[in-house]
């Protein structure tokens, strides 16, 4: 019950749909990474939102941003929670993946050397929670997405590589406002090997949408099933619930000359539109 009146208060303030009660069940579970970290296994933890019956259901794997899944307090970001929420009553299991925590790190946007890179534990825990979700018998096999934000985002692009592709792939994903200046520079063009979708902020100073756009343009050259939406006056985290937009002073921006500061921040109506856009991508993708 309390769930369900978490979620009736912020479709209240969000102005959306109210759901049903007993709309979906909530469960922490654990599988182990892929690789060890530090020398050590890792034990990844993730929260599970699952719509009820026995399905089978297409599933979604949700990556966070640098700042982590949680509030300062320690709670969910309603944000992230919001997410899932949606696409557990939308009729998909929504895994949302702590990839920090269980290697001793809360946030890395500060760190100007990240130790948890998008293009290895980040694409390794996609996989490895997707691979947990295909064994589970409620979820369909072979009908799992991506889902991530920023950092998480940037790992979904290079999850969806062919060089990284594992068992089981992934149908389709999109990416929120990834970092996209690195794969649009790379030798070999950028390709996914499945539908994928990026979502970008026209004003975003972190992760600018310029050469996110260069690589849809480099995967459509290659034939592959790929698409981008750019939101004028939109920053990066537009989607964010009750985050006003602000300059961030310490955060890591390797698209600045002394590599600091970036503005985020949301952005309501383009919120709303990448909300309806995500739900249409994978209705399409995953459903069918």
């Amino acid at each position: 019950m309390r769930r369900w009146l978490w979620a009736v208060l912020l479709a209240v303030l969000l102005e959306l749909p109210v759901p049903a009660a007993a709309s979906y069940d909530l469960e922490w579970v654990e599988f182990p990474a892929l690789k060890e970290f530090g020398g050590e296994a890792v034990q990844l933890s993730a929260l599970q939102f699952r719509p009820p019956g026995k399905g089978p259901f297409p599933a979604i794997v949700l990556m966070h941003g640098c700042s982590g899944m949680y509030t300062p307090s320690g709670y969910i970001t309603a944000s992230y929670r919001h997410w899932a929420e949606l696409l557990a009553l939308d009729g998909y299991v929504a895994l949302l993946v702590d990839g920090f925590n269980p290697r001793g790190y809360r946030t890395i946007c500060e760190l100007q050397k990240r130790p948890i890179l998008e293009s290895r534990e980040r694409v390794e825990d996609a996989y490895a929670a997707g691979r947990w979700l295909n064994d589970q018998p409620y979820v369909g096999r072979g009908r799992i997405g991506l889902l991530g934000w920023s950092n998480g985002g940037t790992g979904t692009l290079y999850a969806m590589r062919p060089a990284s592709r594992l068992d089981p792939a992934f149908r389709a994903a999109v990416a929120f406002y990834p970092g996209c200046r690195t794969l649009s520079r790379a030798k070999t063009p950028y390709q996914p090997y499945a539908p994928l979708l990026i979502l970008s902020g026209g004003a975003d100073d972190w992760t600018p949408a310029a050469p996110c756009a260069q690589l849809i343009d480099i995967a459509k050259g290659q034939g592959a099933p790929a698409d981008i939406v750019i939101y004028p006056g939109a920053h990066h985290s537009f989607d964010r619930i009750n985050l006003p937009v602000r300059y961030r002073p310490n955060v890591r921006n390797l698209n600045k000359p002394d590599r600091l500061g970036a503005t985020a921040g949301e952005h309501p109506q383009a919120r709303e539109a990448a909300i309806r856009r995500t739900r249409e991508f994978f209705a399409q993708t995953l459903k069918h």
